[in-house]
């Protein structure tokens, strides 16, 4: 290894010789420029760390005006291509509508709002026109739970009807406000034409009808009306065989098990089972076994079962738990409470009032280490399995839980969330005694999808005719309401409202029509002949189902009253809109090539 040496002095000079003879001398106006510079460029640099601007391109706009009313002919003709495509399903000969999934088997279904919210069409002014008409069909799905193809298709009438007024010169804002005051007018009208549903044999009819002429279904609906009653709630679930069940369950049931096989009292059926059995209610974890000596040790002298519900149950606390039920000192089990956070307070609250108990909670000045068997709930029989454990009360607080129920309800109807108002009708039902649960079955999943789609209108259609009534079905209700459209006319303001209120009359006509048209009938001939004889007999009618003409509420063809006030109500909400437009403004899109490049190329260009 070679050791550098140091450079002489002579090298050193040499070289500072050569850097003098390379640099030039420059003038004073050469240096200000570059001191200019300098500092521009030092300034750069240090704003640079601090704000990294960035240049927001915003993608262009297509205005399309409505000049020979070209923009608004393109919106109905996605409002007509919706309720085309959603119209065949309507009437008991409606046919079904294939919708492509991109995984999984295809769906193959008869229900209005579902076939609605598949529909996108490729020109984008149409598509507006369809999504306008989708509205009505979500809004009256949210609001009644049927109905849905009804309201497409009376949109859509509202809308063709409505243009043919505006395309001739006529103000469209005095012409929506005769048909606001012509449906107001109807939906009063409508409430004298409603029945209250008097036996169960009303809701089997509305059931089935809603189902697509499926009296099964409708036959288990009512059942399980019969047994929780009008009030009662009704779940549906999907059933591990082919057939349709009904099932009830009594008290108060949660997804929740026992916390060991130890408890259970039942080796065969491995589930623990007690008859007035007391019930500890904890809204905390249970550390030790020190926190519950008090209860346990009245639990052994009462000789009474226990069932203890907490949070949690820790390692300690179980096992002598285990200890003493092994021994035969003492009946007990334990349960990780349902639910989480606020709901779980919830629930043991909805549980404390059933049984009578008080929950054990720091925040209500009940400690758990000082509680004793006064803070006990008491419930006629208890059932715990590995998966659900059921509660049925005595029946001792039946006030209490009436007020808490009534509490409930005041919930629901403020709540706007649909899970969280599911969630609120299920403590109901819980409260109130038991649940009716409808398992829907069938071969392949292709038809079990199209048949809880079915049943749930079915569900939501039996409720609605509870709330309001019912009126005769086949979309004669609506005939002989444009009947009365010509009194009506009578109370509005000036020309231009009456032919509002025209189009009302001539558009109740469409339904009618469409149903009689699906079940390969002139629709025109068939309003003809139901008009003719509506004065006669109030509740004529066609039987679309068999082809025939008479009485539809002795056949049981009936709609739910709300159903088709909901209907009316949002069909011309939505045609109002409509014929208010004048201009319509879409993106342009944009080449899937530049849209792809300019993704690439966004995160270099921050």
């Amino acid at each position: 290894t070679q050791h550098a040496r140091p450079r002489s002095r002579s090298c050193r000079t040499e070289r500072w010789a050569h850097t003098a003879a390379v640099l030039q001398p420059v003038r004073p106006a050469t240096m200000q420029a570059l001191s200019r510079s300098m500092k521009a460029g030092n300034a750069v640099r240090a704003s640079a760390p601090r704000s990294r601007r960035t240049v927001a391109v915003r993608a262009a706009k297509e205005l399309h005006f409505n000049k020979n009313m070209e923009a608004l002919k393109k919106m109905q003709a996605g409002a007509d291509k919706l309720a085309t495509v959603v119209g065949v399903t309507i009437g008991p000969k409606g046919r079904n509508v294939v919708l492509e999934s991109k995984y999984g088997s295809p769906k193959i279904v008869n229900d209005g709002v579902t076939i609605a919210k598949e529909v996108e069409l490729e020109d984008p002014v149409e598509n507006i026109g369809a999504k306008l008409v989708r509205q009505a069909a979500s809004k009256t799905n949210d609001t009644a739970g049927d109905g849905t193809t009804t309201a497409c298709v009376l949109s859509a009438a509202f809308i063709a009807e409505g243009m043919k007024i505006v395309a001739a010169g006529t103000n469209p804002v005095q012409l929506i406000r005769g048909m606001d005051k012509t449906v107001a007018a109807l939906v009063k009208e409508l409430k004298t034409l409603s029945t209250d549903v008097n036996s169960d044999q009303d809701l089997c009819n509305v059931a089935a009808v809603s189902a697509g002429g499926n009296y099964e279904v409708g036959k288990l609906i009512s059942e399980a009306m019969a047994k929780v009653g009008r009030q009662g709630v009704v779940t549906m679930e999907e059933s591990k065989t082919a057939e349709d069940n009904l099932i009830f369950v009594e008290g108060m049931q949660f997804d929740r098990g026992y916390y060991s096989p130890y408890f259970v009292t039942d080796p065969e059926r491995m589930v623990a089972e007690y008859e007035n059995c007391r019930v500890l209610l904890v809204d905390k974890k249970i550390s030790t076994a020190r926190d519950v000596i008090q209860i346990l040790e009245a639990a052994i002298k009462g000789n009474y079962p226990l069932l203890i519900m907490a949070e949690d149950v820790e390692q300690e606390a179980l096992a002598t738990l285990v200890v003493n039920k092994l021994r035969g000192a003492l009946k007990v089990v334990a349960v990780k409470a349902p639910g989480f956070g606020e709901r779980k307070t919830s629930y043991l609250e909805d549980i404390a009032i059933l049984t009578g108990g008080t929950m054990v909670k720091d925040e209500l000045g009940v400690s758990l280490d000082k509680a004793d068997e006064s803070v006990l709930g008491l419930a006629a029989k208890v059932l715990i399995t590995k998966e659900a454990c059921t509660i049925v009360g005595d029946g001792s607080t039946q006030r209490e839980v009436s007020a808490r129920v009534s509490q409930i309800r005041n919930l629901v109807a403020a709540t706007e969330q649909e899970y969280e108002r599911e969630k609120l009708n299920e403590r109901i039902a819980r409260l109130s005694g038991g649940v009716a649960i409808i398992q829907v079955g069938a071969q392949t999943e292709t038809e079990l999808k199209e048949k809880k789609l079915r049943v749930e209108d079915a569900l939501n259609a039996t409720k609605a005719a509870v709330e309001e009534g019912v009126v005769i079905g086949g979309g004669c209700t609506l005939l002989k309401l444009a009947a009365k459209v010509n009194a009506i006319k009578e109370t509005l303001a000036n020309d231009e409202q009456k032919l509002g209120a025209d189009i009302i009359r001539k558009a109740l006509a469409y339904p009618i029509r469409l149903i009689s048209s699906n079940a390969g009938v002139n629709g025109s001939v068939v309003m003809q002949k139901v008009l003719e004889k509506t004065a006669e007999v109030p509740n004529y009618g066609y039987n679309a189902a068999n082809d025939t003409y008479g009485d539809l509420m002795e056949a049981g063809i009936i709609d739910p009253t709300k159903v088709v006030r909901c209907t009316l109500e949002n069909a011309v909400s939505v045609a109002k809109t409509f014929l208010l437009a004048d201009v319509v403004v879409t993106e342009i899109p944009e080449p899937e090539g530049a849209a792809a490049a300019g993704m690439g190329a966004g995160d270099y260009g921050m």
